[in-house]
């Protein structure tokens, strides 16, 4: 293979996986808060599963905790 044919390659899979990456952010931005709450709650299930320290927050998480709360009681 020529370097010329390597580099081809190169940028077609790069192309491909940006595009991925762009009908991935689109979607992203398109979910409905009720979606992006369960996939947070999912990764907070997966945290705990996989025994990661749930302990450790700082004054910010808290912040955007109690935030998600709020946003959650307004969905029900």
């Amino acid at each position: 293979m020529s370097f010329k044919q390597d580099k081809k390659l190169i940028r077609e899979f790069r192309d491909r996986w940006q595009a991925v990456e762009a009908v991935e952010a689109e979607e992203q931005k398109d979910a409905s808060m009720e979606l992006r709450w369960l996939q947070l709650n999912s990764i907070l299930r997966m945290a705990i599963g996989l025994g990661l320290p749930l302990t450790d927050s700082s004054a910010d998480d808290l912040i955007v905790y109690q935030r998600w709360v709020k946003l959650r009681s307004r969905l029900q």
